[in-house]
């Protein structure tokens, strides 16, 4: 059998934008992805022009381990007290708000390791530059 692959998107507000979190869970690894909405509530339709447009765009975080709970068959009537419980529930759950920090901690790395390279580039740049100036004026016309 294939790895189930479960997608929750979870819209509240963050003073002073709306923001929704994609968590979606393959196996047994959690990725998460923050969309900002705007300033206004996003409406039903426009959530799902947002998903059908952008969802293979997003740029999820690197996976983390998720609960060990498998997706199974559930009760419609279960699946529908679940939802009520979900939605009585604002904001994002722990995971998913630590998977996008081990995310942003990773992109804030590697943008300071090619910010430092680039540095470095520069500067060695520079001092060739005055290496070949000092050569000229010692050559004379």
């Amino acid at each position: 059998m294939k790895n189930p692959i479960s997608v929750t998107l979870t819209v509240y507000f963050e003073c002073p934008f709306w923001v929704g979190v994609f968590e979606r869970i393959s196996g047994q690894k959690l990725q998460a992805c923050r969309v900002v909405f705007g300033s206004s509530e996003p409406k039903d339709y426009e959530v799902y022009a947002l998903v059908m447009a952008r969802y293979q765009t997003m740029k999820f975080g690197k996976p983390v381990e998720a609960d060990s709970r498998r997706i199974s068959h559930i009760n419609p009537k279960r699946m529908q007290r679940q939802v009520s419980k979900a939605l009585q529930s604002a904001g994002t759950s722990t995971k998913a708000q630590e998977a996008m920090r081990l995310s942003r901690e990773a992109q804030k790395q590697e943008r300071k390791k090619v910010n430092k390279l680039h540095k470095d580039q520069t500067a060695d740049e520079k001092y060739l530059n005055h290496q070949i100036k000092k050569k000229e004026k010692k050559k004379g016309h």
